[in-house]
């Protein structure tokens, strides 16, 4: 059995935005690839206070993809923008507190990850590897 190496793995691949059309308040329908979607309730989507493309990227976010040059791909075909402008639209999301209202896990762990990259970053420039094997 092949994988195809473009679609998300793991436990999140399953928690994909419902389709256009389908109830928020369930957020169950079907998937741009037909697979059966059902996902976390909301009492109002607005309540989470972040717009639904914003939204959208939290829920892209939570996807796992075995292959980064997959998630590029499936960046330009979702949002419509390049990579490095998704990433740029991701820190600055990550950083609001209605994003850590509205998925407070995920946006903790982003912004781990970041700070951890960051400090990768700093430790090259004052020439020592801060890496943690």
């Amino acid at each position: 059995m092949s994988e195809d190496p473009a679609q998300p793995v793991g436990p999140a691949a399953e928690e994909r935005p419902a389709a256009v059309g389908t109830d928020p308040g369930t957020a169950q329908g079907t998937a741009a690839d037909g697979a059966a979607v059902t996902g976390g309730t909301h009492e109002d989507d607005t309540t989470v206070g972040l717009p639904a493309r914003e939204r959208e990227i939290l829920a892209f976010e939570r996807q796992w993809w075995r292959f980064p040059g997959a998630k590029e791909a499936a960046i330009r075909e979702r949002f419509g923008m390049t990579s490095t402008r998704y990433y740029q639209v991701l820190n600055a999301l990550i950083d609001r507190p209605e994003a850590l209202v509205a998925d407070p896990l995920l946006v903790r762990r982003l912004r781990r990850m970041r700070a951890g990259r960051q400090r990768q970053r700093s430790g090259r420039v004052l020439g020592t590897d801060l890496r943690h094997d």
